[in-house]
């Protein structure tokens, strides 16, 4: 079992490198998952789902490249907050369906309380 077992340095680099990761993982994961769902939903052509899926594989990976000190859960967890957000941008931005505004403030919700676990001091 992998313990946070050192304390991370906020620099200012390390803060955008890190939320740099967490937004590439989400264009890797959300971009992926959309290629396949349009392969398969919308009756794109086949090799659509075959870069999604390398893509997909390509997620798998960036997570860690995280220079926070943070375990898989923690990593992970904290992902979903961003992953969340984008989901919705991709939905707005490939396929012309604009957030609510529930859609929004949940989205706010969500991005807040996974930068207080990314940030709070350990």
């Amino acid at each position: 079992m992998t313990k946070d077992t050192t304390t991370t340095t906020w620099t200012v680099g390390a803060v955008f490198a890190s939320i740099g990761l967490f937004l590439l993982a989400g264009f890797a994961e959300v971009g992926g998952g959309w290629l396949v769902w349009q392969t398969i939903r919308e009756e794109k052509p086949w090799w659509w789902a075959c870069i999604g899926s390398l893509v997909l594989v390509a997620y798998g990976f960036i997570p860690t490249l995280q220079p926070a000190q943070l375990t898989f859960g923690r990593a992970f967890a904290v992902y979903g907050g961003f992953f969340i957000i984008l989901s919705y941008a991709f939905e707005w931005v490939l396929d012309g369906n604009k957030p609510d505004v529930g859609d929004w403030v949940g989205s706010s919700i969500a991005l807040a309380g996974v930068l207080v676990a990314l940030f709070w001091p350990r």
